[in-house]
């Protein structure tokens, strides 16, 4: 059977919620972050060795890399749902926001999330050009959603869950006033109108505030 070991407050939830969209059998074992330094449990290192979320396991196969890992669950299992075919007029959309997930939004969220804890002075250079490096980044993604009701054209994709940590729940590592982004906060709200995205969030993070404005 599958078995996602989720990390709390992780792109993990990232694995949680296509096995909800889906409606897939899997086993969910959670695990907590150490209360202090917030980083995962030694139990999790034995999954993976820099502990990083999330991890699956299917049969004798264990993979790591959210954006590896929900690609196999949707190869695997979704029966082509949640993605779109090369010959579909939106793939090239589906395909871009797909990988800006981690490779734009995340990786600059995360260099901000970073500088932020050095206590730099608010004029310096680099922090400067970090926040308006992910200033942009959410503007880029305000801009489709008001022109799109999913990030690939009409169909709700993976492409949308890839994205949605880092609008959400990466938000509590770095704070971001999504007042700016009105579009966003629409889509968010059509976001949280799924039911399997609320099945995921309570199986994996049960009790957390979900960050949707």
């Amino acid at each position: 059977m599958l078995t996602v070991h989720h990390l709390g407050k992780s792109r993990s939830e990232r694995v949680v919620w296509p096995c909800e969209e889906l409606e897939i059998p899997y086993e969910l074992k959670l695990h907590a972050r150490d209360p202090i330094t917030m980083l995962a449990p030694p139990d999790y290192k034995t999954l993976h060795p820099i502990g990083a979320a999330p991890v699956i396991s299917d049969g004798d196969l264990v993979l790591a890399e959210s954006g590896a890992v929900v690609e196999y669950i949707i190869a695997k299992y979704g029966n082509g749902r949640l993605a779109l075919k090369a010959d579909h007029a939106d793939f090239s959309h589906f395909l871009y926001w797909f990988h800006f997930a981690n490779g734009t939004l995340q990786a600059g969220m995360g260099r901000n999330m970073i500088l932020n804890r050095l206590k730099l002075a608010d004029d310096n250079p680099i922090l400067r050009a970090t926040k308006t490096r992910v200033d942009r980044a959410f503007d880029l993604v305000d801009a489709r959603v008001r022109e799109a009701r999913y990030l690939a054209g009409d169909a709700f994709t993976s492409a949308d869950i890839m994205m949605g940590f880092s609008l959400t729940t990466m938000r509590y590592f770095l704070p971001y006033d999504l007042a700016r982004c009105p579009n966003i906060v629409l889509y968010l709200g059509r976001i949280a109108e799924r039911p399997a995205y609320r099945r995921a969030m309570a199986k994996g993070d049960p009790g957390m505030a979900l960050l949707l404005t």
